[in-house]
């Protein structure tokens, strides 16, 4: 069994209560989105478990700027998109999610408004984006793209034919630019919560996921450094 394996098994997964950000993530969707109505996920990229999971839901339709979407197989339709305008017509959908999407959008209040539009009235905007404040956005930030393509997905100890880093932007990326963006497109927060999870950026060495876990550590130790947690999880109510 490799190392990062076992090091998640040992301080993760054993951990009474512990429960990994995806299926959190996942709960949350399940919790807000009706069973049985149409989703949109913005961002839906190709097959995925994210993708697998809403499709048990309710009937699913996928938007994303890279055409790879078309391959999706959960989706009961695929838009390749290339700007802030979708298919669909306007209160069409029971509810929209996006996973890691957010920190790329470079426009984030024409962004909402067009989720906006196409939501009925009183459906949700749920998304899971990183807080820019966390040291693996502030990296992120400070670093040009072509370091990222470097060290991305090393630090995550992905294979070989993954998906290169999107760019990133982290203009909708805190609990204040959110509740801004969300008053000025009409929508209502119903949650945020700041999650910090296992050091998914320390998975090319031992070191590396050590100092994570203990950052882990001490930011879920008292709610007082929460504004410090990796990801931010969000519900956004378009108003009735």
């Amino acid at each position: 069994m490799p190392w990062q394996e076992r090091y998640l098994d040992r301080y993760y997964r054993r951990r009474p209560g512990w429960i990994d950000g995806t299926t959190e993530f996942h709960g949350i969707c399940a919790s807000y989105l009706p069973r049985g109505g149409r989703i949109l996920e913005i961002g839906a990229g190709p097959s995925n478990p994210t993708s697998r999971f809403l499709a048990e839901l309710g009937e699913l339709h996928g938007v994303d700027p890279d055409p790879a979407v078309r391959a999706n197989d959960s989706l009961s339709s695929a838009a390749a998109i290339s700007e802030d305008h979708y298919p669909f017509e306007s209160s069409w959908f029971d509810g929209a999610v996006s996973n890691y999407v957010a920190e790329h959008v470079s426009d984030p209040v024409s962004h909402l408004r067009e989720v906006h539009r196409v939501l009925k009235p009183g459906a949700r905007y749920i998304l899971r984006t990183p807080n820019r404040y966390h040291y693996v956005a502030l990296g992120s930030a400070f670093t040009p793209h072509r370091f990222h393509l470097l060290v991305a997905n090393w630090l995550r100890a992905l294979d070989s034919d993954a998906h290169d880093p999107y760019p990133t932007v982290y203009r909708m990326n805190s609990e204040s630019a959110l509740r801004t963006l969300a008053a000025r497109t009409d929508f209502e927060v119903e949650l945020l919560r700041h999650v910090e999870k296992e050091p998914s950026y320390g998975m090319a060495a031992r070191l590396l996921f050590l100092a994570g876990m203990l950052y882990e550590r001490v930011v879920n130790a008292t709610d007082r450094l929460g504004a410090l947690r990796a990801n931010l999880f969000v519900v956004l109510r378009k108003r009735a």
